[in-house]
């Protein structure tokens, strides 16, 4: 990346750690959870209408940031390791798809 990409990206970073943020008060207990989904991609669809693909990029790295940060403190406060976690995250991804 270079110096113009690298500037053009950090412009965005700030609206989209608002938008991220945004975005996980708005499903944080959402009921029914099927609807977490429908959240996360109509927000992606704003973002991609507003500031294309850079700012799916920010997302992207916004939400990655959150979940590395709050995945080693569930494993720091249950005293698992991070690929503990990791794996348990895993076996909800395959148990939820066990029908594909």
């Amino acid at each position: 990346m270079d110096w113009e990409d690298e500037r053009r990206l950090s412009a965005l970073a700030p609206e989209m750690s608002r938008t991220t943020v945004d975005l996980l008060r708005r499903v944080v207990g959402l009921e029914p959870a099927e609807r977490i989904p429908v959240e996360a991609l109509a927000t992606a669809d704003r973002v991609l209408a507003q500031h294309g693909p850079d700012g799916l990029r920010i997302l992207a790295m916004s939400l990655t940031g959150w979940a590395a940060v709050l995945i080693e403190q569930e494993a720091k406060l249950s005293g698992r390791t991070n690929e503990a976690v990791l794996d348990d995250i895993d076996l909800t991804c395959l148990e939820a798809n066990a029908d594909n």
